[in-house]
């Protein structure tokens, strides 16, 4: 039996998770100036982790097509530990895989890169196709401890979320628990990755995750009768969409405006329609 880990108040965790994204900014920053690649600069990317693999990605042929240019370094750590580096000055760009706060909207200038689904996921196996916004909220608050109590099988429902000050946490509380709390007894993971590692190794999970990482090891459910696509994501139909941001302190500097000018491109944003990501316009 996977032992369940409480998603209770964690801002100690939060400070620390944090804090070793911060230092791990500053240690690759410090092996890419020191190893002569491109300029001697490295042009730093942090945050999000839904949008990590696709910024990976985009610096890999922005690097490619622009040899010449500051070589772009994309690490992970969570939408919130991005807004914090860039706000210390540790990162140029910030990623986010959430709106921002009007708070947050004061600080910082947000530019949206892609749009992207948020995909509600199960066990390939499970017999469920679909589900409404309430049975989700069900599902994710507790209230509802048995597939079968919606017509499924009779196995526990083992609901795994992500960790505290992730923007795809956040997108999802937004989006679909609204004034409801996610139960103490979910899973709390800190990738996409791992949530679908999970899903796939439990029949009776249902996580939560990027639409355009999905693949084939688990399964996307409707929701409210809205099939997850990229195409529905784009129309307005699926009801769990999101925005991908850049986020940079104040106007970006003439660097990261190079990669943002790339990323929004016909060229960027082809990269990221074959990646499963909507164009940003």
């Amino acid at each position: 039996m996977v032992k369940r880990e409480s998603t209770g108040p964690s801002d100690g965790k939060d400070r620390e998770g944090m804090k070793r994204v911060l230092q791990a900014v500053v240690a690759g920053s410090l092996v890419l100036f020191s190893s002569g690649c491109g300029k001697g600069r490295a042009l730093s990317v942090v945050g999000s982790t839904s949008v990590q693999p696709f910024a990976e990605v985009l610096a890999q042929n922005y690097h490619k097509k622009f040899p010449d240019r500051d070589v772009v370094d994309v690490q992970g750590g969570g939408s919130t530990a991005g807004l914090v580096a860039v706000s210390s000055g540790l990162a140029d760009i910030g990623t986010c895989s959430r709106s921002l706060s009007p708070e947050e909207a004061k600080q910082f200038t947000a530019i949206v890169i892609a749009r992207d689904g948020l995909a509600v996921v199960v066990h390939p196996s499970n017999p469920v196709k679909g589900l409404t916004l309430q049975q989700i909220r069900g599902l994710f608050s507790g209230r509802i401890e048995n597939w079968k109590e919606i017509g499924g099988p009779d196995w526990t429902v083992w609901p795994i979320t992500r960790e505290e000050g992730s923007g795809t946490r956040e997108s999802f509380v937004n989006l679909v628990m609204k004034k409801d709390r996610i139960s103490d007894e979910a899973l709390v993971q800190e990738s996409n990755g791992t949530v679908k590692e999970l899903v796939k190794g439990i029949e009776g999970a249902i996580g939560y995750m990027s639409l355009g990482l999905v693949g084939q090891e688990v399964k996307a459910l409707e929701i409210d009768g809205a099939v997850p696509t990229a195409a529905n994501v784009l129309s307005g139909g699926y009801p769990l969409a999101r925005p991908f941001l850049f986020v940079t302190k104040g106007a970006p500097s003439p660097v990261a405006q190079s990669f943002i000018d790339y990323v929004l491109s016909r060229e960027g944003q082809k990269v990221l329609t074959d990646e499963g990501l909507v164009p940003a316009k």
